[in-house]
């Protein structure tokens, strides 16, 4: 099996309003977008970000837990911290909570997170080290 991941498919309550908060909101273009069922957009050369419907989820895969912080975290790497500013403060402005202000952080970078409309956390940071420098 190759080192990759092709597909990011997250589970969501309204593929609606994510909709309106992906693509209205933070200007990301749908590459598929089935109402009520399916919405995906390319998240990098060769990554979809799949936002799937949970009746339609839980239909294939079974069903879903729900409640609290979902235990994943997504980031998007940027290469200074005006740019982490500007992202959370496009994300504030789309909607999204903030839930945690940006700072600097003792691995050395700058970062803050946002929470989506089903509370997927997104970090938003300038990670200055080989591995941060090397998705950029």
């Amino acid at each position: 099996m190759d080192q990759r991941i092709s597909f990011i498919t997250l589970v969501v309550a309204d593929v609606e309003a994510s909709r309106r908060f992906y693509v209205d909101g933070l200007g990301w273009e749908p590459e598929v977008h089935v109402a009520g069922e399916v919405l995906m957009l390319r998240a990098g050369e060769r990554l979809i970000l799949s936002l799937w419907d949970r009746m339609a989820a839980e239909h294939e895969i079974g069903p879903v837990s729900a409640g609290g912080t979902p235990p994943v975290t997504l980031a998007h790497n940027l290469p200074d911290e005006a740019g982490v500013d500007a992202v959370l403060a496009e994300a504030r402005g789309a909607g999204a909570e903030i839930v945690a202000e940006p700072r600097r952080r003792e691995w050395g970078g700058y970062s803050g997170y946002f929470a989506d409309p089903d509370g997927y956390r997104w970090e938003v940071a300038c990670n200055p080290g080989p591995i941060g420098q090397s998705v950029l």
